[in-house]
């Protein structure tokens, strides 16, 4: 793992730059990038723009770890009303959110009912899938038992996995029992060398031969599959072996965050593949931010443009 990628995820865990990096003015210029705005209302707008240009899209209220399940009632409520907003509005969009946002530090049970309470009303309202996003891996087990018991209730429910852990393959393999949704990324956490590969050239080795699994599974199954990644060698093979293996186009599924490559995200909805940008919204940006940074070191420059700016 790089030094650079190394300082932005210590820098993503710090307290202290967590509490006072947002309020920085040129920080909060350069996050424009990575998000349309703060507020859910720009994430809307920003949704119905893309549909305009047949492409749907993906909303994350930013937040995590929760220390009062009370908190995670407030996190609830938005998501409840933000399904309607969706409906009314008549956009493509889907949900992805944290559990520990709900509470999932605090109560397993609680974060249960609270995220069976919104994968009901996506279903009967929007008709489509609502995501679980994977944290670090102290929660990676306990993600997938949370998703098999919400996978055995409702069938719109999609996990995210992560390439650069050890353990992800043989997790899949594990996960195709139940006929998932799965969205793969590489992995934006700092994670110890024992469980996560520490090359990139490893973690994309991995990302690939995982793909191909996910491939033959979405072939041979009706289940639903997704590579989250802006690599673009890796998109094209992916796409080289879907060819291979004979797999529709429509079973191909790109997701991408907002703001990066947007001209290569047109490309592959024009080459016909199901692509999904990524929206997030909300004021605790700050982690996710350094996170997006350590993925793409290159994209520090960015910043660094704004700070000679100011």
């Amino acid at each position: 793992m790089s030094l650079s990628r190394n300082i932005l995820l210590w820098a993503s865990e710090s307290p202290w730059m967590r509490k006072n990096v947002p309020s920085w003015a040129f920080v909060k210029s350069a996050v424009k990038k990575f998000m349309p705005g703060e507020k859910v209302e720009d994430a809307l707008n920003a949704a119905q723009l893309f549909q305009t240009e047949t492409i749907s899209t993906i909303f994350t209220k930013l937040g995590e770890n929760i220390t009062d399940l009370s908190e995670g009632l407030v996190v609830l409520d938005h998501y409840l009303k933000l399904i309607d907003q969706i409906a009314e509005r008549n956009l493509d969009i889907e949900l992805s959110l944290k559990l520990t946002q709900l509470g999932f530090d605090l109560s397993f049970d609680e974060t249960y009912e609270r995220f069976k309470a919104i994968t009901k009303k996506v279903k009967e309202k929007l008709g489509n899938v609502i995501w679980i996003d994977m944290e670090g891996s102290s929660y990676t087990q306990k993600t997938i038992e949370f998703y098999k018991k919400i996978n055995s209730e409702y069938e719109n429910v999609g996990l995210c996995l992560q390439a650069y852990l050890y353990s992800t393959e043989k997790d899949l393999d594990d996960l195709l029992s139940v006929n998932p949704h799965i969205r793969l990324v590489k992995g934006a956490y700092k994670e110890s060398h024992d469980i996560a590969f520490p090359k990139k050239k490893n973690v994309d080795h991995s990302f690939f031969e995982i793909s191909k699994k996910m491939m033959t599974a979405a072939k041979e199954k009706n289940i639903r599959v997704a590579f989250g990644t802006h690599d673009e060698d890796l998109i094209y093979a992916i796409i080289q072996e879907s060819k291979y293996l004979g797999i529709p186009k429509n079973k191909i599924e790109f997701q991408m965050l907002y703001g990066i490559k947007s001209n290569f995200q047109n490309e592959l909805v024009k080459l016909g593949y199901k692509l999904k940008v990524l929206i997030s919204y909300g004021d605790f940006w700050y982690p996710w931010y350094m996170r997006r940074l350590a993925e793409r070191p290159s994209n520090v420059w960015f910043v660094l443009k704004n700070i000679l700016k100011h």
